[in-house]
């Protein structure tokens, strides 16, 4: 049976990157993952910074879905690294989450959102979710790491 997200109030609203967890990358403090994934669309600009200090995680994704400022060339390339980056950091760094996506076990992993066939499932369900995908990888690492 597969385990379905997409709210952060959801029983695995913590897997969102909407969730209210704040990460550490190379030193750098962000609210959330959607905060540093967006930002890094934008990497050493202050469209980036601009994203960092976001208020919400929606008002980031907003800054960071504008097209105003131009993406960096290699985005598309990118994106699912920068991803797993994020996401290790997330569910390493916050012993809770952790916990909560290893008692997901072997189910597969899904973010149920109807508009999103890349990091979703799409409102069919054929979507690609590589999010649900990175996090049943992460698990993966996670517990094979532990010795289980």
């Amino acid at each position: 049976m597969a385990i379905r997200f997409f709210s952060v109030t959801g029983e695995f609203g913590a897997f969102s990157n909407f969730s209210l967890h704040p990460i550490r990358v190379a030193g750098v403090r962000w609210p959330t993952v959607e905060h540093f994934f967006q930002a890094n669309k934008f990497v050493g600009t202050e469209q980036a910074e601009l994203i960092r200090r976001a208020r919400t995680p929606a008002i980031a994704a907003k800054l960071g879905r504008s097209r105003r400022v131009t993406l960096r060339r290699d985005w598309e390339s990118v994106k699912v690294d920068v991803m797993r980056q994020a996401l290790a950091a997330k569910f390493e760094q916050h012993d809770d989450l952790r916990v909560l996506l290893l008692s997901t076990g072997t189910e597969a992993l899904i973010e149920d959102t109807d508009e999103d066939v890349f990091w979703g499932c799409g409102s069919d369900g054929r979507g690609r979710n590589e999010l649900g995908r990175l996090l049943v990888e992460l698990r993966e690492r996670l517990r094979s790491s532990r010795g289980d």
